[in-house]
């Protein structure tokens, strides 16, 4: 019953904060420099809000007609789109966006979230997209048992929707002149150039971490889980 719970919340809350943000969060274009064009889609926390709002839908999908057990002879297509999906994209995600977001914003806000910001973004939605993220993450990956991929499959998912993420900033640099975050148009290119792949180092090291906590977590059921496997495969 907690899971549900838990999963309904999730995806209730995360929901929500997609929909007002992009209902009633509206900076007039003379407030900032930041182009209008692409909406709220630029936006990488906009995106992993939608994500989370997805996975936790599945989450609460696979509670009430798949399967939580650890090796089940057969996992039903919900339950291992779930997995992968937390494993490749929904936990680093969310650790890679609460992490660069507070670590910028206390070297100095002006760069992700200038101040002049807080009077259309609210400080409870500023903390759903931000903080609630990570804090859900991790109660999900301790409460939630799942099978990660293999890791080749697992980081291929995640570079990709990376490089996309990057050519769209770009493309939207190119057509409009503006970046997406102020932190970027205070780099040249070199700088801009390490921040990417310093950035593709964390993620995938975030990648790596939840691996390894789950693992850790639970030992058993990944254990269990591998044997079901080899003698399936005999």
């Amino acid at each position: 019953m907690f899971r549900v719970l838990f999963h309904l919340l999730g995806a209730i809350q995360f929901a929500y904060g997609c929909y007002y943000d992009y209902t009633y969060v509206q900076i007039p274009s003379t407030s900032t420099t930041v182009t209008k064009f692409g909406g709220k889609f630029k936006y990488l926390t906009y995106l992993n809000a939608m994500l989370q709002t997805v996975y936790f839908t599945v989450a609460l999908v696979n509670d009430l007609t798949g399967t939580n057990e650890s090796s089940p002879s057969n996992k039903p297509l919900v339950r291992r789109t779930k997995d992968v999906l937390f494993s490749a994209l929904a936990f680093p995600l969310a650790m890679f966006v609460g992490v660069t977001f507070w670590g910028i914003y206390a070297v100095d806000r002006e760069l992700i979230l200038p101040k002049m910001m807080d009077a259309y973004f609210p400080t409870w939605l500023n903390h759903v997209m931000h903080s609630n993220i990570v804090v859900f993450t991790i109660i999900e990956l301790a409460t939630s048992f799942r099978m990660y991929p293999k890791r080749k499959f697992g980081l291929s998912i995640l570079a990709t929707f990376m490089l996309f993420y990057v050519v769209w900033v770009h493309f939207i640099y190119f057509k409009t002149g503006s970046w997406v975050y102020p932190i970027l148009s205070v780099f040249n290119w070199p700088m801009r150039v390490f921040f990417y792949l310093f950035s593709l180092g964390l993620i995938f090291g975030l990648y790596k971490l939840g691996e390894t906590m789950n693992q850790s977590i639970w030992a058993k059921e990944v254990e269990a889980t591998v044997k079901s496997e080899k003698k399936k495969a005999k």
